[in-house]
This record gives structure tokens, sequence and C-alpha cells, in this order.
């Protein structure tokens, strides 16, 4: 008697665990894995033609796991034709992460052009393709969440730039060049005046589970007022205009007009929680996993409780802000496909069990679209290794965006 078990590679983005008891069992000509699959009921008839189609789906719409999807299309071929047909891998993945609704499109990207040849139906891609990602969303990371922003991309408002500007939240010194670090917003009159800080996460598609906001304490100002917010909320997505087109926050330029709605598609909003007066770093665990669509996060401040004795003003100061999750790139990116804004996830199923090294491209023979993906991955990765090692640098110092043919070959 063989087991047959379906898993993806250890130690790539879209590994899931498999528990020992996600197995198939066969015997040679015939199917065990599953007792239902293994009868047959009226002579030769399948389960499949038994129960009929709309039973059959609701039964397999019960499979929550993309491991026990991926072995029910391993039984027999009606079973992978009816998995595959009706986009139950899909399904699935839209019930682990909604937010793959707002994908207009995916497309499978091989290191070697494809072979006119052998054609793909566009069934087989969507089953390999959401069955990576839905693996990749449950699958639990080699480390724990480690924060991921790498750049910031603008203030609804700044007091004194650039002395208050948002850089400052990632820094993780409370004091630096003996100044205090934090951002401060420009001031309100009403105390349900919203602000927000957006950044940039480290890669384009990358799965968010908290995010941690510390509010400053004026330690200067008479009393230590604490400038919090009411409460905070956060929505994540991805910048609607080409790549190149995006600006972000510089020693010269605060780049607040960037954070007006029109210029992002949002694929998640999480509700709105209260944030405490007080000098700590705040955890806010969001309700699931996230799958953040473009890398782009924004930390709503929904009100300010405290005034100013100076000139009698609400501001919100923050001292600390991060992202905690883990990349999906590369073998997971995205591009934007039209004026609205809607996306393309790309798949590359062939960085699976590439290493560091192996990300140079040096081969001719390699399609372009690969080359130009990796480039882009290979920017991104470095840049979030400097930021590790020194600390945020501004984007006009580091342009991710700026991908010459020449940097395919580095």
């Amino acid at each position: 008697m063989a087991t047959l078990s379906v898993e993806w590679g250890k130690n790539s983005p879209s590994a899931f665990s498999t528990p020992k008891s996600r197995t198939l069992t066969q015997k040679k000509g015939k199917e065990t894995g599953c007792p239902m699959a293994a009868k047959r009921c009226g002579g030769d008839q399948d389960l499949l033609d038994w129960v009929g189609t709309d039973i059959s789906a609701s039964i397999f719409h019960l499979l929550d796991h993309p491991a026990d999807l991926v072995c029910a299309a391993a039984v027999s071929r009606p079973w992978r034709r009816f998995v595959i047909e009706n986009n139950l891998s899909k399904s699935l993945c839209l019930r682990l992460c909604p937010e793959v609704a707002t994908v207009a499109a995916v497309a499978e990207v091989t290191r070697s052009p494809p072979s006119p040849a052998v054609p793909v139906s566009e069934s087989e891609r969507d089953f390999r393709i959401y069955s990576n990602l839905a693996g990749a969303v449950v699958s639990e990371p080699r480390n724990p969440d480690v924060a991921i922003i790498t750049h910031c991309i603008g203030a609804s408002s700044t007091d004194q730039f650039p002395k208050e500007t948002m850089e400052h939240t990632l820094d993780e010194d409370y004091i630096v060049n003996f100044r205090p670090s934090y951002w401060s917003s420009g001031g309100a009159d009403n105390p349900d005046e919203p602000e927000s800080l957006t950044y940039r996460l480290n890669h384009d598609i990358c799965i968010v589970d908290e995010i941690k906001v510390q509010p400053f304490e004026a330690y200067f100002q008479h009393g230590d007022p604490i400038y919090s917010a009411k409460a905070v909320r956060f929505r994540m997505g991805h910048y609607k205009l080409p790549r190149g087109s995006e600006s972000f926050v510089t020693h010269k330029d605060e780049n607040k007009m960037v954070n007006a709605d029109k210029n992002y598609m949002w694929t998640y909003t999480s509700p709105g929680y209260p944030m405490l007066q007080e000098n700590v770093l705040q955890s806010f665990k969001l309700p699931r996993p996230v799958l953040c669509i473009g890398g782009v996060v924004m930390i709503e401040l929904l009100g300010g409780v405290q005034k100013q004795k100076a000139d009698d003003r609400y501001y919100i100061c923050i001292c600390s802000a991060q992202v905690k999750g883990r990349s999906l790139s590369p073998m997971f990116m995205f591009d934007i496909s039209d004026p609205e804004g809607y996306s393309i996830l790309k798949y590359l199923p062939n960085t699976k069990d590439l290493y560091a090294k192996d990300m140079k491209q040096d081969d001719t023979k390699e399609s372009l679209e690969w080359l130009s993906l990796i480039a882009r991955y290979n920017k991104m990765n470095q840049i979030a290794v400097v930021n590790a090692l020194m600390g945020p640098l501004f984007m006009n110092e580091y342009d991710v965006d700026d991908v010459s043919d020449d940097d395919f070959f580095e």
C-alpha cells in the first residue's frame, strides 16, 4: 500500500504544513483515500454522479484547508476535473482572504518562455495559482512575523516639517541626535478631525497579521501630555497609477497630497480599534491574516484627545509605527492592469526552489517578464536588508521602480 502526500516546497513562501492525517492512501488500481470515494454506488457509478453536481459542490465547499482540496483533486480524474471546472481553489482562496476578489486577472510567469506547442487551459492555470496562494496564506512562516515597512509614502499633515516628519515613526529609538523622535499632525480645532500615515511595505504581496502604534508623550511640555488618537483603523491596497508614478516622503517634501483616496485601490479596511492614552507600543491584532495586494498600508488616526496649551488645538503625535507580517514575493507579484487600478496577480512557480544566488539573471533564454519581475524583487529585497541593518532610507536615495534593462544582469 503506497501513500501519496501533497506537499509544497518546505522552504518556499507557498509551503503550508500538511498534517500527517492529510494524506491520500491508494491501492494499485483502486483509490481508497476517501471512504465515500472508494465506494462504488450502483456498479461503476462515481460518487459525483451518484449525489449530483449541487450536493457534490456543497460537500467540496466544506473543505477548509488547501491541502484537503488538492488531495481531493488527486483522488481520480473525475474529481480533479470537478475541482478545476468549478473553480473550487479560487472559492477557497476567497474565503481565506476576500481581498483576492479585487484581482482583475491572474497570470503564470515561467522562467523560460512558454512553448506554444504545449497549450495550458486557463482553468488548469487558475487551479495551480489559487491553490498555491491559499497554501501560502495558511502556511506557518519559517520566521516569526517581522516588521515589514520599508518607506514612508506620506502623512495627511505635518506640524513642523522636517523636524516632525513621519520618517521618525520608523526610528527604533525615542531620542535621535539628541532630539525627540516623533511625527506630529498639523493641529485641528475639531477633536474628530482624522489624520493618516501611509507606508510602503517591503514587497508587493504580503500577509499582515498585526499593526503596532505608539503615541508620543511630550515630556518637554508641562504635565507630560500624551498626544494619542481616539481610535485607529487600517487600510491596505496599492497605488492606482503605473509603476514609476509613485512618490514618497523626502528630506525636502512631505508628500502630503499623495494620501488622497483617489490615488489608491483599497482592498481591505479593518474595524476601528480604540487607542489608549498611554506612552506604550500598542498592539492591534487583525481579525484574520490579511493579504496586502500592492504593499501599501494606511494607518488612520480617528480624532485627537489632547489639546496643546500653547494654541488650544488638538494634535496627534506618533513616535513608532510597525506593520508585522511576511512577504509572499517573489513567488507572487503584481502589476496594474488598467487606469481603474485593478491588479494582475502574477505567479512565478520557478522561484520555489531558487536560492538568493540563483536570483541573478544570466541566462539569455529567460523570459523578459521573468527578468523584469525578479529585478524588481531584487531591488526591493536589497532595500529591506539595508533598512534592517542601517535604518530606513528616504525613497530618493534608493528608488525601487528605477529598474533598467542593465539591472536584469547585475
